[in-house]
């Protein structure tokens, strides 16, 4: 006689704690702000130029060069620093850098 075959046991779903429902509920540490003129990119920047990477970011304060443009939702460049390393920063985060100031 042949033997039955068993059944395959498959734990339940495990459910997150339900918060009580007098309790105040958890929301974000920090307030989320959006810079909506990063939409726009600022103007007037080409491949080959020198810029000053602003804000508060990797690599703010350094002197870099637009390596290349890329459009989209918010436009951006790639720039290699003078220290040789590579970043892609949002356009107005940069600031075009004339001969006096290098």
């Amino acid at each position: 006689m042949p033997q039955k075959k068993r059944k395959v046991f498959i734990p339940p779903k495990k459910q997150p704690p339900r918060p009580d429902v007098g309790a105040e509920t958890f929301g974000r540490p920090a307030p989320l702000s959006i810079n909506l003129t990063a939409l726009e990119g600022r103007s007037g920047l080409s491949v080959g130029d020198r810029v000053k990477i602003l804000g508060t970011g990797l690599y703010a304060g350094e002197i870099a060069i637009i390596e290349r443009i890329a459009g989209g939702v918010v436009p951006a460049v790639g720039v290699r620093t003078e220290a040789g390393r590579t970043r892609t920063v949002r356009t107005i985060d940069v600031e075009p850098v004339g001969r006096a100031e290098a």
